[in-house]
């Protein structure tokens, strides 16, 4: 299911931007910070939308510019030559504080209970810090699993447009909760495939 696998065909879209970036002077540290500014965004657009539910196309093109920004800043890195460990360091923490703002925008928000956004996050945190610590222990960066970074942000990006059309209740949580809960349990799966595949490794 993973998306990650298809980064080599996103090539397509992201080195025409990554060229941009580049013409225009940005740095890839740049980029990436604007890829946070982004998730803020987001997560602030959540939080007021259960009394506003326009609010969530705003908070879906935020998830969707952090992506993309996401995807360019490491392209830029290498177009420019500067694809160094300080910037795949901060790119790393960048995302995970991306994925802890969107997270915690939808569930401040009350689009699930704050038990089951604390699973989620766990998991999300947990899917990353497998996938980060193989790549320490030379077995490299694995981005594997049913779940991966780009796989949510796409369910993250599709549901909150599908809950700005329709923001009802389906069985006791709208379409934004259920997916919350959907990625606490793939993200826990996906850290454990995970934990399997280096354990094989090493």
């Amino acid at each position: 299911m993973t998306l990650d696998n298809l980064r080599s065909k996103a090539v397509v879209v992201i080195e025409p931007l990554a060229a941009l970036a580049e013409s225009a002077g940005a740095s890839p540290n740049q980029i990436s910070l604007l890829s946070l500014v982004f998730a803020l965004a987001a997560a602030l657009f959540y939080y007021i939308s259960p009394e506003k539910p326009f609010y969530l196309y705003a908070a879906a093109m935020m998830v969707f510019l952090n992506a993309v920004f996401d995807a360019v800043d490491g392209a830029l890195a290498r177009r420019t030559g500067r694809a160094q460990p300080r910037g795949d360091f901060l790119d790393h923490v960048i995302d995970r504080y991306a994925d802890m703002l969107v997270l915690a925008g939808i569930v401040t928000a009350g689009y699930v209970s704050y038990q089951i956004g604390m699973f989620a996050v766990m998991g999300v945190l947990l899917t990353s810090y497998v996938g980060t610590e193989a790549q320490a222990l030379k077995v490299g960066r694995y981005y594997g699993g049913v779940m991966g970074r780009a796989d949510r942000l796409v369910l993250i990006f599709l549901a909150t447009l599908a809950n700005a059309v329709y923001p009802q209740d389906m069985i006791g949580l709208q379409i934004l909760g259920w997916v919350v809960l959907f990625t606490m349990i793939t993200s826990h799966i996906t850290a454990l495939q995970r934990v399997a595949h280096v354990w094989r490794q090493l």
